[in-house]
């Protein structure tokens, strides 16, 4: 196991083939600043530029919140210039992880609102346990989701639960949001982060390849019609059809031993 400190407040830690990218920041619940969007920004580039990363789990090291969203205690001292040089980093930050080019699975415990619930949301998994809170409460500030919310939280739930969720700014408990698919495994209290872990070390297992290209048709085809999203399947197979890792993974199961990809 390996650590890397991107910054002060977020850590990279190596688990072999799967990558816990962990929000560090306890004084402020993890509250996102201009620094601490920067640091997620360059930390996510350097995940997806890593050929031994298979699966990046998101935790916090905070014991009662995931990520509280936004600093608005920075940015109450925030001139309209100010927020306009912030938007990019932090556009930056919700897009890294949501362009990580393998699965991404969030770990939530306590507090995930606002763009807190954004990073959740920009994985492709998220693992909750009984005391998450998760919400887009903006509206009840003066702005709006602005790190995907608005465009991540139909794709999860429908367009109709999206508006009453976003437009109420209120925060739904772990068991209902469960229910409505804000989240999805819903653990004990404090096992967010194991049950996390052991999913991406099962996920980790398969291909490399084939868990780029799968990430790669499931968010390039979702939205387009069904045509065009088979031609994205289509584009995906053909890059691992004829991998070196499928001609192991097919020789392994008639070999009935456990594959040893090539990339090892």
């Amino acid at each position: 196991m390996s650590e890397q400190r991107f910054g002060e407040w977020v850590a990279v830690i190596k688990h072999g083939h799967v990558a816990e990218l962990a929000l560090d920041r306890p004084k402020a619940m993890n509250a996102v600043s201009t620094e601490m969007g920067r640091r997620i920004a360059e930390a996510t580039a350097a995940l997806a530029a890593d050929p031994g990363v298979r699966v990046v789990v998101l935790t916090s090291t905070h014991e009662r919140a995931f990520c509280v969203g936004a600093d608005l205690k920075e940015r109450n001292s925030f001139t309209d210039a100010d927020l306009g040089r912030q938007r990019p980093h932090a556009r930056a930050a919700y897009t890294g992880v949501l362009e990580l080019p393998v699965p991404a699975i969030a770990a939530v415990h306590g507090f995930a609102l606002g763009g807190g619930f954004e990073l959740a949301l920009s994985c492709d998994v998220i693992v909750a346990d009984r005391t998450a809170v998760v919400g887009l409460p903006e509206v009840s500030v003066g702005v709006i989701p602005g790190g995907g919310g608005t465009q991540l939280l139909p794709r999860r739930v429908g367009a109709a639960r999206a508006a009453e969720l976003i437009f109420s700014a209120r925060r739904v408990p772990a068991e209902e949001a469960r229910d409505l698919g804000l989240v999805d495994q819903l653990v004990p209290e404090g096992q967010d982060r194991t049950e996390a872990l052991a999913l991406a070390h099962r996920m980790a297992a398969n291909s490399p390849v084939g868990l780029r290209a799968a990430k790669r048709a499931l968010r390039l085809g979702h939205g387009l019609d069904l045509r065009a999203g088979l031609e994205v399947e289509d584009a995906a197979w053909r890059s691992v059809a004829f991998s070196a890792d499928r001609a192991e993974g097919v020789a392994a199961f008639n070999e009935k031993r456990t594959p040893n990809w090539p990339a090892e």
